[in-house]
């Protein structure tokens, strides 16, 4: 009787143990398996959020600050007025892009660049239909923007716009493609096609100045903001493959 119980207690160890040699081989084989093949039912990220700091280095030297000055009338005395708007260098002896409405009507405009040397605009040639201006100014070999195609952009798409917002000097504020292919009637009466929508902060002064992307190639040229009460991140650009026919048409 001593020896069945005991031989019953042996092979009830033995079970014991083979069951455990069991499942620490498992685990063992299931550790080896995740380790061998570490993306098997593990959600993959696209990694971390991309720096704009190389991108902005090389777009802020070919960004301009513009200053105007415009005669105003009020109660039979004429006043000087001050405004601020944006512009990119488009050629390197001295051509800047911008919108028409930063500088109509002003008697001078001046160009203050990223190094901080200023030059009065020479001369001026405008298509206000399409909301775009060329100014001159006496300069050569200055840093040019690479210009890039809006007809391929798809919402989603990071967007970085670059100006002189407030008259404050050039900074910068990223956002994405929010609309493409949009259309706007202008307080003017006129309707503008081919607009970029994107929710990157446009503010007063950043009118003319670029709109670029990740390879700080010009896919707009930022123009409008809606200020509405209720209303935020809807600032427009001017596609870049609809202006540049007619800014190499200005150019000439």
């Amino acid at each position: 009787m001593l020896r069945m119980i005991k031989r019953k207690v042996l092979i009830a160890v033995f079970w014991v143990i083979s069951v455990a040699f069991v499942i620490s081989g498992c685990t063992f084989i299931s550790g080896v398996s995740e380790t061998s093949n570490p993306t098997t039912n593990i959600p993959q990220t696209s990694g971390s959020l991309p720096s704009f700091v190389s991108v902005l280095a090389e777009v802020k030297p070919a960004v301009v600050a513009i200053t105007t000055e415009t005669s105003v009338r009020f109660f039979g005395r004429v006043f000087t007025q001050e405004g601020a708007g944006s512009g990119w260098i488009y050629d390197a002896d001295g051509l800047i892009v911008t919108n028409n409405h930063v500088v109509e009507g002003a008697r001078s405009v001046t160009i203050t660049l990223q190094d901080g040397r200023t030059f009065p605009v020479v001369s001026i040639k405008t298509n206000a239909a399409a909301d775009l201006a060329i100014l001159k100014i006496n300069a050569s070999n200055l840093p040019v923007l690479h210009i890039g195609d809006s007809s391929r952009l798809q919402v989603g798409e990071w967007a970085v716009a670059v100006g002189n917002a407030l008259g404050m000097g050039i900074s910068a504020t990223t956002g994405i493609v929010s609309a493409v292919g949009v259309r706007m009637d202008t307080s003017q009466g006129q309707i503008v096609t081919g607009l970029i929508q994107t929710d990157a902060a446009i503010n007063p002064g950043n009118s003319g100045g670029p709109l670029v992307n990740l390879t700080g190639d010009v896919i707009g040229i930022n123009s409008a903001k809606i200020s509405e009460v209720g209303v935020e991140g809807m600032g427009y650009a001017i596609g870049i493959s609809e202006a540049l026919p007619i800014i190499e048409e200005l150019a000439k």
